[in-house]
């Protein structure tokens, strides 16, 4: 008896930015016909037409981990030109137009390790492999501990420091990223004061005025951990 297939996941695409291949496109002088004849005949996608093209610079749809390759190749540009903001860490390979073996081979894994880590976005290396990591994939500091899976840790350590003492805060914030210890204890301060002044307006005789702050400060935390690396960025 014939047994259908079991559905396979769809792998997660990368961050595709469609304007930017348009844009690219354009300064070249091509059409999507021009785009679309190059990945068939270059690297072997028959099933690419003008249409798909114009359908990926609408944002309609997007292309695959082999298309964007091979559309970078036909626009003379990176995959990372085509990548906006990678979070994860298969969108960061792509970006760097890099294999899963290359990856593998330059952190020390073996290859199924890497990928079920890649797959599952949970890396497990070790201190070395991690380093190994930041440096093949030129990954800024924010960029490594949303990879490693550690910014939603730092957010809750971040809330709990701005809505209570930021003293006791700084040694586990510590533990999590590699910063001068003084630099957190200013970081944090600045930010426990930065909130507390809008939840101070909480106090506020105005309704309207009290229920903005409390908005407000619920953003503020929503958002924690990207005030957090602005404020890094501010101080020397």
């Amino acid at each position: 008896m014939h047994r259908p297939q079991a559905h396979q996941p769809t792998p997660p695409t990368p961050p595709f930015d469609s304007q930017a291949a348009r844009r690219l496109r354009t300064a070249l002088g091509m059409g999507p016909e021009h785009v679309a004849y190059g990945m068939r005949a270059s690297y072997g996608l028959p099933h690419v037409s003008p249409d798909l093209v114009v359908a990926w610079e609408r944002g309609i749809v997007v292309p695959g981990g082999p298309e964007l390759t091979a559309l970078a190749g036909v626009l003379w540009c990176s995959p990372g030109e085509l990548v906006d903001a990678p979070r994860t860490l298969r969108e960061h390979r792509v970006a760097r137009g890099l294999a899963p073996e290359d990856v593998a081979h330059g952190v020390g894994l073996e290859l199924l390790a890497y990928i079920r880590m890649e797959e599952a976005c949970e890396w497990r290396g070790n201190d070395r492999q991690s380093a190994a990591l930041a440096d093949l994939l030129d990954l800024s500091l924010p960029d490594f501990i949303t990879v490693t899976g550690r910014d939603g840790r730092l957010g809750e350590l971040l809330r709990s420091a701005v809505t209570t003492r930021w003293q006791a805060y700084v040694r586990a914030v510590g533990k999590l990223l590699p910063l001068d210890r003084r630099l957190l204890e200013d970081v944090l301060e600045e930010m426990y004061a930065n909130y507390q002044r809008q939840m101070v307006a909480t106090l506020s005789w105005g309704t309207a005025t009290a229920a903005d702050a409390r908005k407000s400060g619920r953003d503020y935390l929503d958002r924690i951990v990207e005030h957090f690396w602005s404020t890094v960025e501010r101080h020397p």
